[in-house]
């Protein structure tokens, strides 16, 4: 199954982003490092990276299935999955660790705030904000200097078969001129991507080198580590 094949309506969308803090923490990234710099979050979801790296000098776009909707539509959505969300974890609270969040309120919060200011971005700023449907990108070859790519590839393995994730990888590393980062490297039940050796064979065979890091930021159990993809 693909995305491509499945266009899904709005009430199959979970609108649901993270901070810019929690990006930064995910990716390893200081704001030092975004200056100057043109980035794609891909999918950029309900999170707020995008508003804020703008304010620091980076020249930011985000690109996402959801973004093909009115914002008020989203904004309402994304309340309600927040709403959703919070209920469901706290029947699942020993899959996470309550470290960086102390606890489902605090964690709510910051969902709520990372919505906001999305939308609020959204609204000033549309261009920033891109309807794309993966495995396709509507960008020119090596357009954004660095991506980031968060809770999609991996996450989704059970359902997103190999060919979805290889393509997948490859058009985002041909929008990218020198570094691709994705966040985290296991599946909703915390297992590693079963295939991601032969994925990144595969990736090493297009000419890029991989490494695997260990990064400040672990809420769902096992998500500590990104894949960082340098373009030969």
């Amino acid at each position: 199954m693909s995305l491509e094949e499945n266009r899904l309506d709005l009430s199959r969308i979970v609108f649901i982003g993270r901070t810019f803090d929690e990006y930064m923490a995910m990716f390893g990234l200081a704001e030092e490092e975004l200056k100057g710099r043109t980035i794609l979050d891909c999918p950029g979801g309900a999170c707020a990276f995008t508003a804020r790296a703008n304010t620091l000098g980076a020249t930011a776009v985000s690109a996402d299935i959801a973004y093909g909707y009115p914002v008020r539509s989203l904004a309402e959505k994304g309340l309600e999955d927040i709403a959703h969300a919070m209920a469901q974890l706290d029947k699942a609270r020993a899959g996470f660790k309550w470290d960086y969040f102390s606890s489902v309120e605090e964690l709510r919060a910051n969902r709520t705030r990372a919505l906001r200011e999305c939308v609020s971005d959204m609204e000033r700023y549309p261009e920033r904000y891109v309807p794309a449907v993966m495995p396709v990108l509507p960008f020119e070859d090596g357009r954004f200097d660095l991506t980031l790519s968060a809770h999609f590839l991996f996450m989704y393995g059970d359902r997103l078969d190999y060919d979805f994730h290889l393509k997948s990888l490859r058009e985002l590393l041909r929008v990218t001129r020198s570094e691709l980062r994705i966040y985290p490297l296991v599946d909703l039940s915390g297992k590693r991507y079963g295939q991601m050796d032969e994925l990144l064979a595969e990736i090493a065979g297009d000419g890029c080198t991989t490494e695997e890091v260990q990064v400040p930021y672990e809420f769902q159990k096992g998500t500590g580590h990104m894949l960082k993809i340098i373009k030969g």
